[in-house]
């Protein structure tokens, strides 16, 4: 096996050079006006910006090793398995629920505003289920495990919660009328833009996106989604729009006074790819071995991430309670005094 052409080949897929050159070679740029042009134009951008961000980092002695490691292995292991079931889930969906729809939403722009609020309600639904249901949270929970935020956690997914997220989202979309080469479209733009927001402090310090913050998702937005902190859990489960977390109540801005916390609420084991990978599944495993009787095994795989059979609960909307709780009681002792 020639190992140096086979990392050769894998960094040239990774980055997404290979059609942009070819296309270039050729002189025909026609190409860049369809779809899948515009998709293979725009898909260097990310590794681009993260190989920046890591280099900037070096230079500027930002970048720990802790920040980077597990979340670029659990890409290379995301690599040798499921890349393939994105395509094979979508299409599945596309072929099941494209039929049911009572309309068709095509390449227009009003096609395209109606596609992306379904989009993102599509999107809502997968994040808000990863976050509430405990078995899905276990597939969710390898993204949220880094300690820091960079480009690289972007690639920090388990590899079946693709499979799962491709078919919420792709199911609602094909049934509330969005035309799969719209639908295409929409996840070219939807990957760019959710890569993105995952881009680092030592690029983006504040990462507000000056008159932006106002009318889109960014990556100081999606910061606050991936913080530990009991204030900023289970918040921002939109991609670009935030219409859908609005409305349901879970759109949340940075707050001056608390700094973000990276990571899960539980320790997470240094440099550990298995613990990171695997360590919920082995926890939910454990607890529905101890729960007593067949209902409180089976609801400790539908029930929220902290929730208990006995009653002790440490979920987030536990935890928020406590926290409201507890500012309640420290505002009126300020009052009294």
């Amino acid at each position: 096996m020639d190992i140096l052409g086979w990392i050769r080949d894998q960094l040239n897929d990774f980055l997404g050079l290979g059609p942009l050159l070819d296309m270039f070679a050729s002189g025909n740029y026609q190409n860049l006006f369809t779809i899948d042009g515009f998709g293979k134009a725009i898909a260097p951008i990310i590794p681009l910006l993260l190989v920046f961000e890591l280099m900037r980092g070096i230079v500027l002695r930002q970048a720990r090793r802790e920040d980077y490691q597990v979340p670029l292995l659990v890409m290379v292991l995301n690599r040798f398995i499921g890349n393939f079931l994105t395509i094979a889930m979508v299409g599945l969906c596309i072929g099941v629920f494209h039929r049911f729809a009572p309309f068709q939403a095509g390449l227009t722009w009003y096609g395209l505003l109606y596609g992306y609020v379904a989009w993102e309600l599509a999107h809502f639904v997968y994040h808000f289920l990863a976050h509430k249901v405990r078995l899905l949270w276990c597939l969710h929970s390898t993204h949220h495990a880094p300690v820091a935020m960079n480009l690289s956690v972007n690639f920090a997914h388990i590899f079946l919660e693709g499979t799962y997220a491709d078919f919420v989202r792709t199911s609602i979309c094909m049934l509330l009328g969005v035309s799969p080469p719209l639908l295409v479209l929409i996840m070219i733009i939807d990957s760019f833009w959710g890569s993105f927001i995952h881009l680092g402090e030592n690029v983006l310090r504040e990462g507000k996106l000056g008159m932006f913050y106002r009318v889109v998702l960014t990556p100081s937005h999606h910061r606050v989604h991936h913080a530990r902190n009991v204030l900023y859990m289970d918040t921002n489960f939109c991609n670009l729009l935030p219409i859908w977390d609005r409305i349901f109540g879970t759109y949340m801005e940075v707050h001056a006074d608390t700094r973000i916390e990276y990571g899960i609420t539980r320790p997470v084991r240094r440099y550990s790819v298995l613990d990171a990978y695997l360590g919920e599944f082995w926890l939910l495993g454990r607890d529905v071995w101890q729960a007593p009787g067949l209902r409180n095994k089976l609801l400790y795989l539908v029930m929220p991430p902290g929730w208990s059979h006995d009653g002790d609960h440490h979920t987030a909307k536990a935890a928020k309670a406590a926290l409201l709780t507890q500012s309640a009681a420290g505002t009126r002792v300020e009052a009294g005094a």
